[in-house]
């Protein structure tokens, strides 16, 4: 299959990264979405339903998914196991997505939920999710300190940089590249990408632009081996500038029903809040800007310092955590970093 005539049609709409909506970030709160530490599916698909009409003005549901999908699209949802099963999204969100792009013509056998690691995947129990005929997909089986498998992956896409393991050859191009998920480049021609909002200890934050640079690449412990040697804030641009991300990505969707503020990118039980948030976009840094944001509030109310003023303590051992990834992707115009420039559209359910 041919998807390279559907991205150049994808392109001519504005769709990708920054995409049609830069600096727009609409954020919807429902405080019945969760109920008892449940996801609540009513209030979940109120929420999707006025947060994509209200990113893309449309006047309905499937208007809205219709403006970036259609039949004859291969859509992969980038999902965000990290946390374990108490930090991930839930099933809830998730079918509202089938659902929306089931309006916009795309049927279920053109869906796939991926992520970098299958055991991630099955321990947030997400392969359970699905509908039939939608595929489950992960280019490594599960993690391990090498990092550099190949199966899965894309030898003509990848980002070169000159940051190498303890012990390989730095004239060896391979060590050198992070190559990138076949799913994302020969498998969809669309992707949504749903991170959580969490803290990490190296990049400060994986929001939007870290759920694609570490989730969807190979060789990634690269870029944080220890806790000074960290280099989360060019590589994490770095990869999420490559072509295939700028085209592909055409809408983001950060789940910050729970979010954590401290302890990442593992989903601590003391460091889990309930912002009972979902936010919309296809701008990732004004999203990633947002969440910082938002999670340096709720460090303020706890007592701890900002994030980029943070110092290591027993569960966040980095020296620095480096949220400046954020400000370099808006340099490369990955999307708008300046408070001024960042719409953000607030509202509340009930």
């Amino acid at each position: 299959m041919t998807l390279a005539p559907t991205v150049n049609r994808a392109q001519s709409r504005g769709l990708g990264i920054p995409g049609p909506y830069p600096g727009k970030v609409v954020a919807i709160e429902h405080p019945g979405s969760l109920l008892s530490g449940r996801y609540e599916p009513d209030a979940i698909r109120q929420m999707m339903q006025r947060g994509m009409t209200e990113l893309t003005g449309a006047p309905a549901w499937q208007d809205a998914w219709g403006m970036m999908f259609h039949r004859g699209d291969v859509v992969a949802i980038k999902m965000g196991p990290v946390g374990g099963p108490g930090l991930c999204s839930d099933a809830s969100v998730l079918h509202s997505i089938f659902d929306g792009l089931n309006q916009a013509g795309v049927p279920d056998r053109d869906i796939i939920v991926f992520s970098r690691y299958h055991d991630e995947l099955i321990e947030c129990g997400m392969d359970k999710w699905l509908r039939p005929g939608i595929r489950l997909e992960a280019p490594t089986p599960t993690y391990n300190d090498v990092q550099l498998d190949m199966d899965g992956y894309d030898e003509n896409h990848y980002m070169e940089m000159a940051l190498i393991k303890p012990g390989e050859n730095l004239k060896d191009p391979h060590f050198r590249r992070s190559y990138v998920a076949k799913t994302v480049t020969q498998h969809a021609n669309k992707i949504i990408n749903l991170p959580v909002l969490k803290h990490h200890q190296s990049a400060g934050v994986t929001i939007s632009l870290k759920n694609m640079s570490h989730g969807c690449v190979n060789n990634v412990n690269r870029s944080h081996l220890t806790p000074t040697l960290n280099a989360c804030g060019i590589f994490i641009p770095s990869v999420v500038s490559l072509p295939v991300f700028r085209q592909k990505f055409v809408l983001h969707i950060v789940d910050a029903v729970r979010a954590s503020y401290h302890g990442g990118p593992g989903g601590r039980p003391e460091f889990i809040w309930e912002p009972k948030t979902l936010y919309f976009g296809t701008d990732p840094v004004a999203l990633d800007k947002t969440g910082w944001q938002m999670i340096d509030r709720k460090r303020k109310q706890v007592g701890m310092a900002p994030i980029a003023l943070s110092k290591p303590d027993n569960v966040s051992h980095f020296l620095n955590c480096q949220v400046e990834h954020i400000e370099i992707a808006g340099q490369l115009g990955l999307g708008e970093f300046s408070d001024d420039k960042i719409q953000l559209k607030q509202i509340r359910l009930t």
